[in-house]
């Protein structure tokens, strides 16, 4: 084996270079800040790396070097992958547990479904998500929230609101309600959730009945007449793109199982009001029975 002499102020890069071995990399730079890595001296194995004592590895090669043999992993396709679910993951098997839904279920006095409420940015989904939420407390249920703008500053605090981030965005809400469903708990889902495709997924994911669509039916003239975060105006402006209900469609559902339709009316249409008639479809359907 013959010494490369090999300039640098980062020396542990080289251990990945091809035809370097040992732990070479893990030993301090010499004080000169030359790194001697061992290299073969068969020039074959390693075309680019000529081993003499006098040579330097140009950034050239370094780049070249970790580009063949880390090849870059591009975030689009990251996205695509996850979307798209190209990439599956083999030799997972799913594990069962000893404790069943309905033991859960029994135990809470409950039964676990998803509400989830949908509508446009105003519409008073997150309000009518919290009066619900209460409600049901004061009556002994346990709920869970998930709010649309909460989960972005955790769960899904990497994702933006293009069209495939949204879609991921419900995705991810939709699999972590499936969770607290499963575990006895009324999960209560509070988004915009603009597309009907993307809705319908999460529905599929729980059996059939456990899935409340929830529409927010308030007009946009309304809505952005309230808007409370000044998110319209920002829209109306341009400094806000793709905003649902300015540049961005909603697609109303078409056969949801509870309709909260703005008439006017202080009374029939005040948070605890449009509770009361969620609650009263839960009732009717078991949900708030052992």
């Amino acid at each position: 084996m013959e010494g490369l002499s090999i300039r640098t102020s980062r020396p542990s890069i080289f251990s990945s270079l091809p035809g370097v071995g040992g732990d070479s990399h893990r030993r301090p730079p010499p004080s000169d800040g030359f790194l001697k890595l061992p290299t073969s001296s068969n020039t074959a194995e390693n075309p680019r790396l000529v081993a003499n004592s006098t040579s330097f590895l140009p950034i050239s090669t370094v780049k070249a070097s970790i580009t063949a043999n880390f090849p870059a992993i591009s975030e689009t396709n990251v996205k695509e992958e996850r979307i798209n679910g190209e990439k599956k993951q083999e030799n997972i098997v799913w594990h069962e547990s000893s404790i069943c839904r309905c033991d859960r279920q029994q135990l809470l006095q409950q039964k676990g479904c998803v509400i989830w409420i949908t509508g446009l940015s105003g519409s008073g989904k997150s309000t009518v998500a919290c009066a619900l939420s209460k409600a049901l407390f004061e009556r002994g249920k346990l709920t869970y929230t998930l709010d649309g703008d909460n989960v972005r500053h955790g769960l899904n605090r990497d994702l933006t609101f293009k069209a495939e981030d949204r879609t991921e965005n419900i995705r991810r809400v939709g699999e972590v309600a499936k969770l607290f469903a499963d575990v006895g708990v009324i999960c209560i889902a509070s988004l915009i959730s603009p597309y009907r495709i993307d809705r319908d997924a999460c529905r599929s994911l729980l059996p059939e009945g456990d899935f409340v669509e929830v529409f927010m039916d308030v007009p946009l003239s309304v809505c952005e007449s309230r808007d409370p975060k000044g998110l319209y105006k920002l829209a109306r402006a341009g400094k806000i793109k793709g905003f649902t209900g300015i540049d961005d469609p909603y697609e109303a559902p078409l056969n949801c199982e509870v309709v909260l339709k703005h008439t006017g009316d202080d009374v029939s249409c005040s948070p605890p009001k449009m509770a009361e008639n969620i609650i009263a479809y839960l009732q009717k359907k078991g949900y708030l029975e052992g």
